[in-house]
């Protein structure tokens, strides 16, 4: 039987853009066909036309983040793909850490140090095993929330792997028997900390507006806030909802309430509830004492995740279909890792530049 004719290189190129990334396994099954189709999927041309054909980065896992009732749980990125969990850095071991974000690629961890009683912070990149220490900001705080981002100008965003990169962190600070808020940005490229700006006395202003109806501390819930532009948005209390892009969920008797921020021509902003899903069909009732709460969601992609007695579910708001991520647990916040994820990383990319097999 005579072989099948060879494919045009030109279609080949449109075949293999079409691959999905969401699930990387086809494209390193791809490149592992022949070495043409190998230096195709590694060649940067074709990685920068993979990306913008698929626009937002695929979600790759979760790092979920645990209730803190025994200590902290050991950080564990669960994969959402056929690809294994990259394994979190060796160098954990004997410390406490806590994954506090994760946006553009990285993970940003805080790191206690038990032998040396010292808290620093480390930004990962799980793709390129990369890894950059910085110390804590140099001030005192109670509680804190904080952000990692990339800060490339002009970035898409859609492989900022290797940049440039910052760290916001915004505290509930105490000076003088005072609660202020605090903030601080960590620049990659000078290896330091900004000067801390004060907000003067506004945390004080919203524990007491707040304190009637929360009866609790309102500020610093530690959830992830999303990045808007060159701006990040923070939470001030805790809850079942989630911001994100200035949406807001919220899930009450089993129905997730959908709203977004509206504003008129007179430029007054208002909230404006545009859906309503009833969760209780889809998500497996075991308990109904204990119903289901959202605890994170990934940007860009129309995904919230949701925890209930059953499980970790993710909900993609476009199809309503729901799916099971991980096992039962007690979620404080689920971190999404979104990335484009392609054969040019490692052993694959020395093999594609070698002129034999």
């Amino acid at each position: 039987m005579a072989p099948p004719p060879k494919l045009i290189d030109d279609v080949t190129v449109e075949v293999l853009l079409c691959l999905p990334p969401a699930e990387p396994e086809h494209l390193f099954r791809a490149a592992l066909v022949c070495k043409p189709w190998l230096r195709v999927l590694c060649d940067p041309d074709f990685r920068r036309r993979y990306r913008a054909f698929h626009g937002a980065p695929p979600l790759l896992g979760l790092i979920p983040r645990r209730q803190a009732f025994d200590g902290y749980p050991a950080p564990r990125f669960a994969s959402t793909t056929s690809m294994p969990d990259f394994p979190f850095p060796g160098a954990f071991d004997g410390h406490r850490a806590r994954p506090l974000d994760c946006r553009h690629g990285r993970v940003l961890v805080q790191v206690w140090h038990e032998r040396r009683r010292k808290l620093e912070y480390l930004v990962w990149d799980p793709i390129t095993g990369d890894r950059h220490d910085l110390p804590a900001p140099d001030f005192d705080w109670v509680i804190y929330i904080a952000a990692v981002f990339c800060a490339s100008d002009g970035c898409d965003h859609l492989d900022c792997h290797g940049g440039p990169f910052s760290v916001a962190f915004v505290a509930m600070a105490t000076d003088l028997r005072k609660d202020i808020v605090k903030a601080s940005a960590y620049s990659s490229e000078t290896g330091a900390w900004s000067a801390p700006i004060s907000l003067g006395d506004y945390a004080q202003h919203i524990r007491n507006a707040l304190y009637e109806r929360l009866r609790y501390g309102p500020f610093a819930q530690g959830r992830r806030g999303p990045v808007i532009g060159d701006q990040v948005y923070f939470a001030l209390r805790g809850g079942n909802e989630i911001i994100n892009s200035l949406g807001f969920a919220h899930i009450e008797c089993c129905s997730l309430y959908l709203w977004s921020m509206k504003v008129d021509s007179q430029g007054v902003a208002e909230w404006v509830q545009r859906r309503v899903i009833k969760v209780e069909t889809l998500v497996p009732t075991v308990d109904p004492s204990q119903g289901p709460f959202v605890v994170g969601s990934a940007e860009g992609l129309g995904v919230i995740f949701i925890s209930a007695y059953a499980g970790l579910f993710t909900l993609d708001l476009k199809s309503e279909q729901m799916r099971k991520v991980d096992e039962p647990g007690d979620y404080f916040n689920v971190l999404p890792y979104l990335s484009f994820y392609t054969p040019d990383r490692g052993r694959l990319l020395s093999l594609a530049r070698a002129d034999d097999l």
